[in-house]
């Protein structure tokens, strides 16, 4: 799928050769499990301290946060992100590379392509560093990354709904209909559950009600859930690829 700068794949030696669909479907299986069993982990052996708030009422769930501050859960959270996040990388790339090579004459939609390279580079860097500075630990430097990752995030997702949008008027092709279609779900439903999660999060500083900040916590949950599903929508706009590395071959001439 990505190349070097010299040469091509029949030139050169392949060492790993993976379809692409596993590639994704394991990278994002990994933020996945680390953010099952870390709510798992906390509700069952740290309830009181992952579930308290400064208001002290009754609440049923962890913030993501809370979930992976604790121990062993911010272990199993940093080891699935580090994992995690060099793909990211590779496919934010390999997107950037489709559009180019698509919109090669379009300059709106090409600058649209840069800016979603750019986009989805901080979202995966603001993961990185809320993942490995706790908020409770370093807080304004936890939340600053917090604010990078929803905010990249939700202009990657609406910069690369138009690029889509733009290939599903020209194209054929069932499987990029189909992503675009459910890219645009996706980034609607993460959206209206910001704005969930934001309303419920006030509220609960606001007047410190009894299980409003679970309901914080569920819609947090399903704003990173359907930012997973987002990304793994490239199941589709790469289901005939492979994820090759490669060496280069010497080339002798006599």
């Amino acid at each position: 799928m990505l190349q070097g700068p010299y040469g091509g794949l029949d030139r050169d030696r392949a060492l790993f050769r993976l379809p692409f669909t596993v590639f994704i479907v394991g990278t994002v299986l990994l933020p996945l499990a680390a953010l099952v069993s870390s709510v798992f982990i906390s509700l069952v052996f740290h309830f009181e301290d992952a579930t308290s708030t400064h208001c002290h009422v009754t609440n049923y769930l962890p913030s993501i946060s809370a979930a992976i501050g604790a121990i062993p859960e911010r272990y199993i959270w940093r080891a699935c992100v580090g994992l995690h996040s060099a793909p990211r990388y590779m496919v934010a790339v390999a997107y950037f590379n489709f559009y180019r090579g698509r919109f090669a004459r379009k300059l709106p939609e090409l600058l649209l392509s840069g800016l979603a390279l750019v986009c989805n580079l901080a979202e995966n860097t603001g993961l990185v560093l809320l993942t490995y500075v706790s908020s409770g630990e370093t807080y304004a430097l936890h939340k600053h990354g917090f604010v990078v990752f929803i905010g990249s995030s939700l202009l990657h997702m609406l910069v690369t709904c138009r690029l889509w949008h733009v290939i599903r008027r020209s194209s054929v092709n069932p499987e990029e209909r189909r992503s675009c279609r459910w890219k645009l779900r996706l980034f609607v439903f993460n959206v209206s559950c910001c704005l969930a999660a934001a309303y419920f999060f006030r509220r609960h500083n606001g007047f410190c009600e009894p299980g409003v900040y679970t309901l914080f916590a569920f819609f947090e949950y399903l704003v990173v859930l359907s930012n997973m599903a987002f990304h793994l929508t490239a199941f589709w706009d790469f289901g005939d690829k492979d994820v090759t590395m490669a060496t280069a071959t010497e080339d002798k001439r006599y």
